[in-house]
């Protein structure tokens, strides 16, 4: 069968579906109404984030079987119009775990001893090491909002910091089996009582703008919000509000509802440590995606074939 691929996407993952018997087609960058018009004679679609694949899309798309994003989540991704259309849509949850997890970790400690803006300066010819004193995060409480496969590792990792780890996740039915350890509170509790509050959910209708005015109210005044999971779950303005207003001691933010940000506000203020988008970034993630989406394609393709 014939597979597009139109995002960067590791080569030994596409030389995997070649060596499978398919003819694999990158158009890097391709969008819209040129999406629709390269899908033309192609069964299947592999992209990461880059990619839109909208309604219109998928209904121009009319030969089209199989779209897999190599990454996890599938917010841009119209998978409610492709499971009418029987497009079958398949992701990658476990590939990125580990480096998002060390991320936030990362972040949290680089936003806590100031070590990008101690960096610059030193770069600059100044030496300043009482300015950049700085606080350690064991024996803080860092709360998790969703304990999905990033969240776990992200307390395996905290609890080897010596931080409290309470977590809040209604999605689960029951709770993870090792991790006891964690205490599962409601979300109001959480915000009301944690130093970090993490946020590790997808983006769907359930969960966009969770994170605005009044969840932003109940957090203490000296906490701090990581937010390296998707842009749209905090609602921005309201963030940008209560920093300004220091109601928040800071934010540490790694995606954004709009992404490339632009001349954003919250890039402008100093308790803000941000990122674009690096979850994932790195090559034993980047490897393990692609990987994984090679095999759950060449899987599902299979199974049409037969």
């Amino acid at each position: 069968m014939k597979v597009l691929v139109t995002d960067k996407l590791d080569p030994a993952a596409l030389t995997r579906v070649r060596a499978a018997g398919h003819e694999v087609v990158e158009r890097l960058g391709v969008k819209g109404a040129d999406l629709v018009a390269a899908l033309e004679g192609f069964q299947a679609l592999m992209v990461r984030s880059g990619t839109q694949v909208t309604g219109d899309v998928l209904r121009g798309a009319r030969g089209l079987k199989v779209v897999v994003r190599a990454g996890t989540g599938l917010d841009n991704v119209d998978a409610a119009t492709a499971r009418e259309l029987g497009v079958t849509v398949l992701n990658t949850p476990a590939a990125n775990s580990i480096s998002v997890a060390e991320l936030t970790l990362g972040l949290l400690i680089a936003f806590e001893r100031h070590l990008a803006d101690a960096a610059t300066e030193l770069r600059a010819g100044r030496w300043e090491r009482t300015r950049f004193a700085g606080h350690e995060i064991a024996g803080r409480r860092l709360g998790l909002v969703g304990l999905g496969r990033i969240a776990r590792e992200v307390a395996t990792r905290a609890r080897a910091f010596e931080m409290e780890v309470w977590a809040h996740d209604p999605a689960l039915t029951t709770w993870p089996t090792g991790f006891d350890w964690v205490r599962r509170v409601e979300l109001p509790s959480l915000l009301e009582s944690c130093d970090v509050v993490s946020l590790h959910v997808p983006l769907d209708p359930g969960t966009r703008g969770m994170i605005g005015a009044a969840a932003l109210g109940r957090m203490k005044p000296d906490a701090v919000l990581v937010n390296c999971a998707r842009g749209g779950v905090v609602d921005e303005e309201a963030l940008l509000q209560a920093l300004e207003a220091k109601r928040l001691r800071g934010a540490i933010l790694d995606v954004f509802a709009t992404e490339p940000p632009g001349e954003h506000p919250l890039l402008k203020l100093p308790n803000v440590l941000a990122t674009p988008h690096l979850g994932a970034s790195t090559a034993e993630a980047q490897r393990r995606a692609g990987d994984d989406a090679a095999t759950a394609l060449i899987e599902t393709l299979g199974k049409l074939g037969g």
